[in-house]
């Protein structure tokens, strides 16, 4: 589910799960056990990327239809994404993501728990779209937005389910750096270089202190995980969801 490598003080997690990344319960909770051990293996940082069309197309909404009115394992699905994120947004090292191909949903979740993101110069989309497949954007998910690019821009984003191209979303701020095609990763982790000259502690301790609202966003305690699953049965889901199951072909 996720291929590891190591650049030198630098874990480089990559996500593996063809054809598009797909979030589901197993890859997700991959990732939370391959953060937690790249911080605890004394990397300096992490390096995340997915997919070459795909960084990640968010849930799997395909295996999340399959499991009809099981209510219980609908839990457990949103759980393990949240806690992917929640890794993310914990780590005790700083993170950047590489994005060589899309990022919608639940990938542009993933991305904004990172530290640094960088995209590449081509034609593809970040954005939070599940108003377009029937879900309503959990509050977690929105401050992280809002803290992002700002309150109302997030606001009017978030309502249409906006999907915004690379130059667009730098020029917003939702990512950091464009880069070449082909070249996402050594941007990002040139960026992880650069920490390298700064005294260690002060830099994770500001780091740690920027973070603490997003941190505690995602906390279990402020996370409402009650709502998704809720959405998740309303007719007008349901309905958009087997529309995008049709438009699949999986439907």
């Amino acid at each position: 589910m996720i291929d590891i490598h190591q650049h030198g003080p630098f874990a480089h997690l990559r996500l593996a799960r063809p054809p598009v990344n797909a979030l589901n319960p197993e890859l997700c909770l991959a990732l939370v056990a391959a953060v937690d051990e790249a911080a605890a293996a004394g990397s300096h940082g992490i390096l995340l990327s997915g997919g070459a069309r795909v960084f990640s197309a968010g849930l799997d909404v395909p295996y999340l239809m399959s499991l009809g009115d099981d209510r219980a394992a609908l839990r457990t699905a949103w759980e393990a994404f949240f806690a992917a994120a929640r890794a993310l947004a914990n780590s005790p090292i700083p993170v950047a993501v590489a994005m060589e191909g899309h990022a919608p949903a639940g990938g542009c979740v993933l991305a904004l728990c990172c530290d640094y993101r960088v995209m590449a110069d081509a034609p593809i989309q970040i954005g939070l779209n599940e108003t377009h497949v029937g879900l309503a954007v959990p509050q977690s998910v929105q401050i992280l937005l809002h803290r992002t690019i700002g309150h109302r821009r997030a606001e009017r984003m978030l309502l249409v389910g906006a999907m915004v191209e690379a130059r667009e979303a730098q020029a917003i701020g939702l990512v950091d750096a464009l880069a070449t095609p082909g070249n996402a990763e050594a941007e990002a982790l040139g960026w992880l270089e650069s920490l390298e000259g700064l005294p260690r502690a002060p830099m994770l301790a500001t780091r740690a202190l920027s973070r603490a609202d997003m941190i505690e966003a995602l906390s279990t305690d402020r996370l409402d995980i009650d709502q998704p699953l809720r959405d998740w049965q309303h007719p007008d889901t349901q309905h958009a969801l087997r529309a995008l199951l049709a438009r699949l072909g999986k439907g």
